[in-house]
């Protein structure tokens, strides 16, 4: 049996589970996230289907909270502060330079799935602005010039 069909019967668990709870819908896009790593489209359906709800009932929650990702995300997950602080500093630099380096687009992943690039609200390190996140290694005071060198790093990961 394929990796893929093995998270698709947790899932269905995961439903069978909840199924009968009120709110179940929350918990259930929650444990999906945790088994696929993201709730893709075939995944909503799976879960609309087997909660008895509409499918944009469940797209709408998931792109709601910014705790669900509709695509897989990266290894390494960068998130460039564009709070005000990490603005007026220059972090819309730092994050045209991140996704130059990458070739993407914030919001995207490399074709390697290796980074994603995420453009962020306040990070609570206002006084590092500009700051950046690589999971949970913290950057601050950053000018664009640096990027090519703390990418490297984790390149060679």
């Amino acid at each position: 049996m394929s990796d893929r069909n093995e998270k698709f019967e947790k899932l269905a668990q995961v439903i069978q589970d909840h199924k009968e709870q009120k709110g179940a819908l929350m918990p259930v896009l929650q444990e999906a996230q945790n088994i696929f790593g993201c709730v893709s489209e075939d995944v909503q359906k799976v879960i609309a289907e087997g909660l008895g709800v509409t499918l944009s009932e469940v797209y709408g929650v998931a792109t709601f909270y910014s705790q669900f990702s509709l695509q897989p995300k990266g290894k390494y997950v960068c998130g460039v502060c564009l709070g005000t602080a990490c603005y007026v500093k220059g972090s819309q630099a730092v994050l045209d330079k991140l996704c130059e380096e990458l070739e993407i687009n914030a919001g995207d992943t490399t074709k390697d799935g290796k980074f994603t690039v995420q453009a962020t609200r306040c990070l609570g390190a206002c006084g590092l602005a500009p700051v950046m996140m690589i999971n949970d290694d913290v950057f601050g005071r950053l000018t664009p010039a640096e990027i090519p060198g703390i990418l490297e790093k984790y390149k060679a990961m």
